[in-house]
């Protein structure tokens, strides 16, 4: 299964660049992320948990970050075994280009299963590992720089002020 994608992200290349690359950005970008351990040098060991169709699975495996040309390319890597559920190993090919107003990242995606999970057919399958990378590029974007608010929104209150405060962080802690 392949898939490509654009988006802009509000930040300069540099700060892009970092997130992709730390352990506390990968884990809150990765859906269903339990825990993530380790470096972008030596790699990530990760933990999933993750509901496919009707299979529920908890992966186990490595994330390598490889072709690094900073701060405009690297691959990321991934394989995860769940046991009777099966394996997904994938990996995409990500490229950060300066544009106005932020980084232009560039993905192409290319994912693949067996064991169970195989069994559910490719059109659930492609669903799901499209869903998961929009997702995972998302989440990357809300850490850097803070979710889309609507324009004429009321000034937030309690935990959804909190909740605001919270998104973004990756780009704050960087330039603050």
């Amino acid at each position: 299964m392949q898939m490509s994608d654009t988006r802009v992200i509000k930040a300069p290349r540099e700060v892009v660049w970092a997130a992709i690359l730390n352990p506390e950005v990968l884990k809150a970008c990765v859906p269903g992320c339990t825990e993530l351990t380790g470096t972008a040098e030596e790699g990530f060991e990760a933990t999933v948990v993750q509901k496919v169709g009707p299979v529920k699975a908890t992966f186990k495996g490595m994330v390598t970050l490889s072709n690094m040309a900073e701060p405009e390319t690297v691959t990321l890597s991934g394989e995860g075994k769940g046991g009777a559920a099966g394996f997904a190993k994938g990996g995409a090919n990500v490229s950060f280009k300066e544009v106005e107003g932020g980084t232009e990242l560039t993905y192409d995606v290319d994912a693949k299963v067996g064991g169970k999970l195989a069994q559910l057919g490719s059109r659930i399958i492609d669903g799901f590992a499209k869903k998961m990378a929009d997702q995972f590029f998302t989440n990357l974007q809300d850490a850097v720089e803070g979710p889309a608010e609507p324009e004429d929104a009321p000034e937030a209150e309690g935990e959804a002020a909190a909740e605001g405060k919270k998104k973004g962080w990756f780009k704050r802690m960087v330039s603050g």
